[in-house]
């Protein structure tokens, strides 16, 4: 008898019919949030989603190694890989622990990618010519090394002191206010502006050898579309079945690690028949998979990565303000993270406390990895949320799992060893996809938008012009911003320079000041997606401390007054209603009521 695993197309789905919002069913689940399957399925399921991690943890070292004068030097490469599967580690720890408490894996944010390559383009941090020909390069000179490690941590220091302005904005509370002005026509020109100012970089990867970026592309497309609902048997063991044979929807769940896989072996089996040329010069010679190979060798079988470990890191305001505009598209895109999370595992929606305590240990989280040196900061990733509705196990033991499994291949050397000898042009195959994927997920917040309105469509046509032509042309006409204060100078061009950041801003503005109605804005549908009736666990029982806190242990009544801290369910409804209503002459204002009855729920 074999056993069918559902496919997102046989699950009930969320959809908007008639402008009401028809909520997941979540009898299909195997396990609940507040459950503990087996030890050996946690064990599974966790490195799944590791694997499932895995693009993203990769892509985002990769991207940043050329404008770290990189790119001939995969071994330093391999060491920014471990550590941010390391930092992964800790911060999905800290989340599910002591954080929001929902299953939701972290790892690195392309928030931060745009804004940190605007900070590396400005001329003091421009790589020199000699650290762009691999022949110059001595990987373990000490010029070399200064060279590469001095902007890392001038990276550090921006992502450390931007991560505090999120720690601040997450504990105070003050998250939930900005939440009242920022709609789907503020992050729909945000997020779409992640990735579409890249198509540059992946442009130059993909053309190294545009055959086999070709042939990637085909793959990751044929596994993730075309035969993501095709089951493949697989062995598996149950207590009830035993040994039985189960049908897995393989290639939905790994099409990029899948695609790849089968393009690093393609592109080895065609150096070793010479296939490739053998020229540095010649056209394809960097999809050969022995230019690389000795990283393999060179690279330790244990490392641990610690904080400092590439120096003091330095602070200049215009790499803390780039920064700052990632640090808030990535909070706005977690908290989306955290209501789909809590719909596909059956719990009530996170109130304000859990979001603020979340969106504050995500600001830790950024300051652990900006201390470490991962280049990067840390953020709720989307791709793991939906992989909980693929395994239908929403128990946080196993992202607890995953995380254990980010922390133990951090610290083996070769891993991350491995995925930098992948041949260039592989990655930019999986660039051009990925970076397709981001800005389709921006622009999938319009879905709740009346489109119709030519107020909408003047508000997301002009800020994602806006958003690519400004940093084109301040990239071409440094030497115009010159207000005679060089610190005031290098802020504006990173801002300016930031298409998510020009983007993003002009999309609040013109949202928030452009009349309009809630209906129209797309404000009421967006709120509909944060209510999850019917579900039948308590508040307390998700997002309350673990180990008794705040139940048995720190119980004093005042630190109910502390945003961050979990209320009492009375407390709780009270502060809902304080919150949401406006008296006006008694009255309650339209739509409040509505939201007052979900507060008191809960």
């Amino acid at each position: 008898m074999e056993e069918v695993l559902p496919s997102p197309s046989m699950k009930d789905q969320d959809k908007r019919r008639n402008g009401q919002v028809q909520h997941q069913n979540h009898s299909f689940l195997a396990y609940k949030i507040t459950d503990v399957p087996p030890w050996y399925l946690c064990v599974f399921l966790g490195i799944q989603h590791y694997l499932t991690a895995l693009g993203g943890l990769v892509a985002v070292p990769l991207i940043l190694s050329k404008d770290l004068c990189l790119q001939h030097d995969p071994l330093t490469q391999s060491y920014l890989i471990s550590t941010i599967f390391f930092v992964s580690g800790i911060c999905t720890l800290l989340q599910v622990l002591l954080g929001v408490r929902l299953p939701i894996l972290q790892g690195g944010t392309f928030a931060f990618v745009a804004p940190s390559l605007a900070m590396l383009s400005l001329p003091a941090w421009k790589c020199p010519e000699w650290t762009l020909n691999a022949t110059q390069v001595n990987a373990s000179s000490p010029e070399f090394i200064e060279e590469w490690q001095k902007r890392i941590r001038e990276l550090q220091g921006a992502i450390m002191v931007a991560s505090c302005v999120q720690i601040i904005v997450g504990f105070s509370g003050l998250i939930g206010f900005l939440l009242r002005f920022i709609g789907p026509l503020t992050i729909a020109p945000t997020i779409s502006l992640v990735a579409l100012p890249l198509f540059d970089s992946a442009g130059n990867d993909a053309g190294i050898h545009w055959g086999i970026s070709a042939m990637t592309i085909f793959l990751i497309v044929l596994f993730s579309q075309y035969l993501k609902n095709i089951p493949v048997p697989v062995p598996s063991y149950g207590q009830v079945k035993k040994c039985h044979v189960s049908k897995l929807y393989l290639f939905q769940i790994f099409p990029v690690l899948l695609g790849l896989s089968i393009s690093w072996i393609i592109c080895y089996i065609l150096t070793i028949t010479n296939v490739f040329p053998s020229a540095p010069s010649a056209y394809g010679y960097l999809a050969r998979t022995d230019i690389k190979g000795s990283v393999l060798s060179e690279a330790p079988w244990f490392r641990i990565p610690y904080p400092g470990q590439w120096g003091l890191p330095t602070i200049s305001l215009a790499g803390v303000f780039g920064i700052i505009a990632g640090v808030i598209s990535s909070m706005v895109e977690s908290v989306g993270d955290y209501y789909a999370c809590a719909r596909l595992v059956g719990a009530p929606p996170p109130p304000k406390h859990a979001i603020s305590r979340g969106i504050g240990i995500e600001g830790i989280g950024c300051l652990l990895a900006g201390a470490w040196g991962t280049g990067n900061g840390t953020t709720s990733y989307s791709e793991n949320v939906g992989a909980l509705g693929i395994t239908r196990v929403g128990s946080r033991m196993v992202i607890i799992a995953a995380g254990c499994v980010l922390l133990l291949m951090g610290l083996f050397g070769k891993i991350g060893a491995a995925f930098a000898t992948i041949p260039t042009p592989v990655i930019g195959g999986m660039f051009l996809v990925m970076f397709g994927v981001i800005t389709a997920v921006g622009i999938s917040n319009l879905q709740y938008v009346d489109m119709n309105s030519s107020r909408n469509l003047f508000v997301f046509g002009f800020s994602i012009y806006c958003g690519l032509t400004i940093p084109n042309w301040v990239n071409k006409n440094p030497e115009r911003i010159q207000t005679g204060i060089l610190q005031l100078d290098q802020v504006i061009q990173v801002l300016l320079t930031t298409g998510m950041f020009v983007g993003g801003f002009l999309g609040f503005v013109l949202d928030n000041t452009i009349p309009g109605s809630q209906e129209e804005r797309g404000l009421i549908a967006w709120n509909q997606i944060h209510e999850n009736p019917g579900n039948s666990l308590n508040v307390s029982d998700v997002y309350s401390f673990p180990f008794g806190i705040g139940t048995k242990f720190c119980i004093a009544s005042w630190l109910w007054h502390l945003p961050f801290w979990p209320k009492s369910q009375h407390e709780e409804a009270a502060m809902g209603r304080r919150h949401h209503l406006t008296k006006e002459n008694g009255q309650i204002p339209v739509g409040a009521q509505e939201r007052v009855n979900v507060e008191t729920r809960m």
